[in-house]
């Protein structure tokens, strides 16, 4: 570990805190040897908050280390009497939060026996519900076990009311240790062995930058419309410097969401078109004229002219639409594609990088590998393409793939916007298919044998990927190229693997990203062995390059708030939940509690145990943030798989729980229809809870909440008809997860407590004559399940008499009701049937008049003839 890493290593180790580190200085490192250090079968230490790449890459990084008991992985695949045996077993387990929790309130983990836990992306813990409810859960009950969190996200705090506070109150820890760039132990360690940095600004092209003038301009209006219709926000940190970086748009829509449906029209359409013109700004700098100009040409419809806040129609745009065209046809309307300034860069380095390699080559078997770092798969492929095809047959094909092939002219063909056949290229595979090929996020190529083309400096060919290829089969003279997106498959420790095991000596950065150059950084001071050529390629002067400097600002401003924060800030003594006292803990203590309302007795407070409540919670219910809350109050949770309901109050109350979402999925497919029938037949007072996101308003308004094709109207329309069907069936409607734990706690009041086995036996009989009913009537049964007056209870019945759906309409009402077993089921079935197609043709009738034809049918079947 370099020095800095050194001491990270050594805080977190002593004192349990939060680390929060700049993005890429290695706090993976150092989070790999604190596993090292446990990775112990006498210790138990539990790892939450990571995703399965970066699961992967720590293990094969210990792996590597010659380690031998390695960490462990707990999916869901593993039962729960797996699980409990390897809890027992002890070392480090990375483990999902859900499944933790529910194993916690199980009690299959031996809290006592639990060493300590780790919390990677420490900065999600306030979203990461699980995650905050297992570690109340066990610090509860361990006192003495550590909690270590670690985050390279500074910027994360910055958003929302002393959000660091929160998230260091949330993981139960005293210490905050902050690790910016700009730290001296940092830049002294980086600065021993220093990179060779060269820095390439590519100029943009007179019609780019026209294109980019254009659209900050435009973005300039949008931003000063906004102000100026909304001048009661709160919008000092929306300027165009802002917007064009990454994430910004977040910020933008967190902190509007709450009051979302108070703005105008005017305002949304404002926002979205934000967003569009920063995509477009992206594009620009990374796509080439063709796919930039197909983008620009899709914007260009009625459709979206409506949509819009109508910036289309700014004397600036026609400039916009004019210098993109003007990038893909020539003044004479013929393709003429224009090349990427950054292309032609990249040939010049290439080629100075293989200059380089024959000046200094001392090794004749030694292999020269050059790492290009691109932004995304997208980009990866259009230099795959310019690389091995050329800047001239690759646009050509780029043109027949995104411009449409049915737009190819023929030589006198007067469609302005065709390209003549005479440019077509001439490679077969341009020809074949003008389909897009797939997309991948890495590549190899090599220095082909082939001559090298007109407009590019070396022709490379593609090799095999990298996981697959042989080096010794690949010329030694020249440079290996591997092309990679900084995320390969989404992966965020993937540039940390390639540089570990390609070992470059020249790196390319292609597309400006923080991380991506501090992590160069780290690599170089941890191999002062290899002389390492970084090439930094930017448009200078341009949105990119602007965007890039507005990052290192705002990480930096981050940092300053945080050490601000830290200097002021005051901590409880108790925050780190080991004492008994802890007030962040005293709600969610089990077993009785003393009654602190009694003040009589000359203020003497006597202990009065009070009963501790229960209340049975479905198991998928968990990926919530209500369970938790409802903990909070001091309310037991026990975790059961229900057939029936999603929480059970009492033996009386069962309710099923709704987001927006979910309330239009199950209206629209008769779900809830059916889960209503359920709890009404086995529970005394049945309620349905319509939950609201807290960050949203809480209303039915426009269509913001609803789907496209789904009207407030028709949501409030079905839950009238579901109230008139099921009476005792009640609706609550709660703004938030924190209103609806509140609500639980007082609707349990003076009721008698559930039973767990009780409530998980409910239901099951029906289930598995519904599993029976699936096998032996194969498809048939979705379609009669959704037949008025046919429910879980009588469907079996109705399907096992019937003898077809013919043979359903013949029956009479008393018929249907000796099947169904009850006459108002009857009667519904059996009005569907006959009564509403009844109707239907007598007013087919009346509308045919005099000599029209009759249509005779029964119900909603007709026989065959």
């Amino acid at each position: 570990m370099l020095e800095y890493e050194n001491q990270m290593f050594l805080d977190i180790l002593h004192d349990d805190g939060l680390v929060v580190c700049a993005k890429g200085l290695g706090i993976e490192t150092v989070f790999i040897n604190i596993l090292k250090v446990y990775l112990d079968p006498g210790n138990l230490v539990i790892v939450l908050g990571t995703s399965d790449h970066e699961e992967c890459y720590f293990i094969n990084r210990l792996e590597n280390m010659g380690v031998k008991f390695l960490p462990r992985v707990i999916t869901a695949q593993f039962p729960a009497n797996e699980r409990e045996l390897m809890y027992l077993d002890g070392g480090v387990l990375f483990i999902s939060g859900r499944i933790f929790v529910v194993d916690l309130l199980k009690n299959r983990v031996p809290l006592k026996l639990v060493t300590g836990i780790l919390v990677y992306r420490a900065h999600n813990i306030l979203n990461s519900f699980q995650e905050a409810f297992a570690l109340r859960l066990y610090r509860q009950n361990n006192k003495t076990g550590f909690i270590k969190a670690f985050t390279n996200s500074a910027l994360a705090f910055t958003v929302g009311f002393a959000q660091v506070e929160r998230v260091m109150k949330s993981l139960f820890v005293k210490q905050l240790y902050l690790w910016p760039r700009f730290h001296a132990l940092v830049s002294n360690s980086l600065s021993k062995s220093k990179p060779e940095v060269i820095e390439i600004h590519a100029k943009l092209t007179p019609k780019m930058l026209n294109i980019q003038i254009a659209l900050l301009d435009v973005m300039n209006y949008t931003v000063n419309e906004l102000k100026r219709i909304n001048k009661y926000l709160e919008l000092e940190e929306l300027t165009v410097e802002n917007v064009i970086a990454k994430k910004f748009h977040k910020l933008l829509q967190h902190q509007l969401d709450p009051i979302w449906h108070q703005l105008s029209f005017k305002t949304k359409q404002l926002v979205a078109d934000l967003k569009t013109l920063r995509s477009l700004l992206v594009s620009l700098n990374h796509e080439d004229s063709v796919s930039f100009y197909a983008t620009l040409n899709r914007l260009r419809t009625a459709e979206y002219a409506m949509n819009s806040s109508g910036w289309l129609l700014l004397d600036c745009v026609e400039n916009l639409f004019i210098s993109g065209k003007r990038r893909v046809y020539n003044e004479k309307d013929e393709l003429k594609p224009e090349a990427s300034p950054k292309w032609i860069a990249l040939s010049e380095i290439l080629r100075e990088i293989q200059d380089d390699i024959d000046t200094n080559k001392t090794d004749p078997d030694e292999l020269r590998k050059v790492l290009v770092l691109v932004q995304d798969k997208i980009t990866c492929n259009q230099l795959k393409g310019y690389l091995t095809m050329g800047a001239g047959e690759y646009l050509l094909y780029r043109a027949m793939s995104k411009l449409q092939p049915s737009k190819i002219s023929k030589p006198n063909d007067q469609n302005t916007d065709a390209f003549p056949a005479s440019n077509l290229p001439p490679s077969s595979e341009a020809n074949e298919s003008t389909e897009d090929t797939v997309e991948k996020d890495s590549y190899v190529l090599t220095l082909s044998q082939k001559p090298s083309s007109a407009d590019c400096a070396e022709q490379f060919e593609e090799c095999s990927q990298l996981d697959e290829l042989d080096l010794s089969t690949i010329s030694k003279v020249a440079p290996l190229v591997v092309i990679q997106s900084l995320k390969k498959n989404g992966d965020p420790m993937a540039l940390l693997q390639t540089l570990s095991e390609m070992m470059p000596s020249y790196v390319i950065l292609y597309s400006a990203d923080i991380s991506a150059v501090r992590q160069l950084e780290v690599y170089q001071s941890n191999n002062p062995s290899i002389k390492l050529k970084v090439f930094f390629l930017i448009y200078g002067g341009s949105a990119e390059e602007q965007a890039y400097l507005t990052s290192l600002r705002r990480e930096k401003e981050s940092f300053n708030m945080l050490i601000n924060t830290k200097a002021t800030m005051v901590v409880p003594e108790d925050q780190d939940g080991k004492t008994d006292d802890c007030q962040t803990l005293v709600r969610g203590t089990s077993g009785p509690v003393p009654d602190a309302e009694n003040t009589r007795k000359g203020g003497v407070q006597e202990d009065v145990p009070r009963m501790v409540e229960k209340i049975i919670v479905d198991m998928r219910e968990f990926r919530s943030e209500l369970p938790a809350l409802i903990h909070k109050r001091g309310i037991e949770i026990e975790p059961v798989t229900l057939l029936i309901g999603d929480y059970i109050l009492s033996p009386e109350i069962c309710i099923e729980r709704k987001s927006i979402s979910d309330l239009i999925g199950s209206l629209n497919s008769g779900r809830l229809y059916n889960q209503a029938v359920a709890m009404t037949r086995h529970y005394a007072k049945p309620m349905l809870l319509i939950e609201f996101d807290p960050n949203k308003p809480f209303c039915f308004q426009n269509n913001y909440f609803l789907s496209a094709d789904t009207k407030s109207s028709e949501v409030t329309a079905k839950l009238q008809l579901l109230t008139l069907h099921f009476p005792k069936l009640k609706l609550i409607w709660s703004p938030s997860p924190s209103a609806t734990s509140q609500l639980f706690e007082e609707l349990k009041k003076d009721r008698a407590q559930p039973d767990a086995l009780k409530a998980a036996q409910i239901g099951v009989e029906e289930n598995v004559d519904e599993e029976f009913i699936v096998d032996k009537y194969n498809k048939i049964q979705d379609l009669v399940s959704k037949l008025p007056g046919v429910n879980s209870k009588n469907m079996r019945a109705l399907l096992n008499k019937g003898e077809s759906l013919d043979h359903l309409i013949t029956l009479s009402q008393a018929e249907l009701a000796e099947i169904l077993g009850n006459s108002g089921d009857a009667q519904l079935l059996y009005d569907a049937l006959h009564k509403r197609n009844a109707l239907k043709e007598e007013q087919s009738a009346s509308r045919s008049g005099r000599g029209g034809s009759k249509v005779r049918g029964r119900g909603l079947f007709r026989k065959k003839k």
